[in-house]
C-alpha cells in the first residue's frame, strides 16, 4: 500500500452492503472517531480513574461481565467503585484488537494485561475481551463488555 494512502483518512465506500454485512463504509484508514477510538478512550479513562471520561464513553444501560469472577457490573456501580477509589487500575495495554462494524453497532475484541487494586487486594490478569458499541447521538458508546481470564498463557 502506498505511504500516502496508509495515512489517508478518506472513507472507502461500499454502497450496496446488506444490513447483515459489516459496514465497511464507517471504517477509516486512521480511526480517530470510531469504535476503536472509543475503545482507546475507555481503557485510558479506566486506567487513569477518570470518571468523567468513563461516563462519556459508557452508555447508561451498560453492563460488564467482569473478568475475575463473572459478576455483572452496571455503569453506576463501576463509576462509584472508581470514584471512591475502591477500584484502581494500572496501565492497560490492549493488543490483538479487531473491530467489526455493523452500521450503528460495532464489536471490538482483543487481549489485555492489567493490574490494579480492589480495596486492599492487588490483582493482575491477562484476558481476552469483547466490547459492544452502539452509535448514539453521533458518539460510539460502550453498551456491553465481557472479559475472560487467560490462564496458562
Amino acid at each position: 500500500m502506498p505511504k500516502n494512502l496508509a495515512r489517508s483518512q478518506e472513507r472507502v465506500r461500499f454502497p450496496f452492503l446488506p444490513p447483515f454485512i459489516p459496514d465497511l463504509n464507517s471504517l477509516t484508514m486512521n480511526d480517530e472517531s470510531g469504535p476503536l477510538a472509543a475503545d482507546r478512550e475507555f481503557f485510558a479513562a479506566l486506567s487513569r480513574g477518570m470518571v468523567e471520561g468513563l461516563d462519556r464513553v459508557i452508555a447508561d444501560d451498560f453492563i460488564l461481565i467482569e473478568v475475575m469472577g463473572g459478576s455483572e457490573i452496571t455503569k453506576p456501580s463501576l463509576l462509584m467503585a472508581i470514584q471512591s477509589g475502591q477500584l484502581k487500575f494500572g496501565p492497560i495495554e490492549p493488543t490483538d484488537v479487531q473491530v467489526r462494524v455493523y452500521q450503528t453497532a460495532a464489536v471490538v475484541t482483543g487481549r489485555t494485561e492489567m493490574s490494579g487494586q480492589f480495596g486492599e487486594t492487588p490483582f493482575a490478569t491477562k484476558s481476552r475481551y469483547t466490547h459492544v458499541y452502539v452509535e448514539q447521538q453521533g458518539r460510539w458508546r460502550l453498551v456491553a463488555a465481557q472479559g475472560t481470564q487467560i490462564t496458562g498463557d
